[in-house]
This record gives C-alpha cells, structure tokens and sequence, in this order.
C-alpha cells in the first residue's frame, strides 16, 4: 500500500505492545517515524530493531518493550499509513464531479500523491518480501475504503438496485494496485502514465457494471 486506500478493522495483526501513557505514545510513534525514515532508503530485509533502535539512539531492549520483532513494527507503521489513507480518502472533493469516472480519478490521484510522498509505504505494501500480516492489514484496507467509496456513490449518484456495487469498487482497487506494483517495480513510484492506467483498468472493469452516466443527486 496501498494507493488509494482506508484504514483496516480493529483486529490487530502484530503483537505489538500498544502503550497507554503519553510518554509511551511519545516513544512508540518516534519508533515508527525512525523505522519509516529507514524504509525510505533499504528494503525491508535491511531494517533490523538493532538498526532501529541506533538510529533512534534508544537501547535495544527499548525497542523490544514495544516491538517482539520486527515485523509487529512493520505492521504498526502499515496500519499508521492507513490511518492517514482513511482521512484523506474522507475529504471532500468539490465541486462534486458530474461523472462517476472523473471522482474515481481524483481519488486514486490523492492516493497516489500521498504513497509517492512516503516513499517507505510504498515499500511496505508493494516492495519484495511483503509479509502476510502486512499484506492482509492492506487486503482489509481496500475491503474498508469500498464500503466508503461505495458510501459516497450512494451519495453523490443514483445508485438504485446496485446491491454489489461495494464488491464491484472491491474488485477495481485490486485493479488499480496490480497497475500500480507494476509502476512501483519499474519506477520505485507511481507515475502519471501509470495513475492513468490503472484509471483506465478500473472504469473499464466498472463499466462492465455501471452505466457510463450515473444521475448525480440533487
């Protein structure tokens, strides 16, 4: 992740060790910051908790109060880009766009804006060696960003009878990020040529579904 996407459910995919005091808030958000600084610049294979923890200047058993391994941090600062996703997936777009193709590039734009600007969640979500926890955090992102988005056809569009419509826009963000790992693997980002493909795949997979205009709502 990842890409246009909402914040997973409340299961917790790390044992990561969640505190409850500021200092501890404090603590465990600078870890993540230091871990996302990290995987801005080597793979995941490469961030280690002792690499983690020189760079954060804190002992290593420091790290190992909140973090078991490494990979309940990299799913920590997973969920943490998804969290971000979520919000920016629930501002406003206005005007509101009288073509349901056009509000799904506008949304897949701010996504992929806000994955090349953190290089690191690119990483995580379509570099090599994705773990499966991280991988499903992501699966269950999309899943949450569909209800949304369908939410918000509902809203702007007369969606009538359209009792699938949150799987159809499901099966389009799969889509989308299929264009876009091929981006990243080829770019390290995600290109305009590339935001543009994966616009095109995903309106043509809804259009198998979707009327080409929908009626916007009063």
């Amino acid at each position: 992740m990842a890409k246009d996407r909402s914040a997973p459910g409340p299961v917790r995919l790390s044992n990561a060790r969640r505190p409850q005091r500021t200092r501890g808030k404090e603590r465990f958000a600078h870890l993540l910051d230091v871990t996302e600084t990290l995987l801005a610049d080597h793979t995941n294979s490469d961030v280690t908790l002792a690499t983690i923890a020189e760079r954060a200047e804190v002992p290593l058993p420091s790290v190992y109060h909140f973090f078991p391994n490494r990979n309940a941090i990299f799913v920590e600062l997973a969920r943490r880009f998804h969290e971000d996703l979520a919000a920016l997936s629930r501002t406003d777009v206005t005007p509101s766009p009288p073509r349901w193709q056009d509000l799904l590039l506008i949304r897949q734009r701010r996504g992929r804006d806000y994955l090349n600007a953190h290089p690191a969640a690119l990483q995580l979500f379509m570099g090599a060696g994705v773990s499966a926890e991280v991988r499903t955090l992501d699966l269950r992102g999309n899943s949450s960003l569909a209800r949304l988005r369908a939410g918000e056809f509902r809203q702007r569009y007369e969606c009538a009878g359209m009792t699938d419509l949150e799987q159809w826009l499901a099966v389009s963000i799969g889509v989308m990020d299929g264009v876009w790992t091929i981006s990243y693997a080829e770019h390290r980002e995600i290109t305009d040529h590339y935001l543009h493909e994966a616009w095109r795949a995903s309106v043509a997979y809804l259009r198998c579904y979707l009327p080409e205009d929908l009626k916007p709502r009063m």
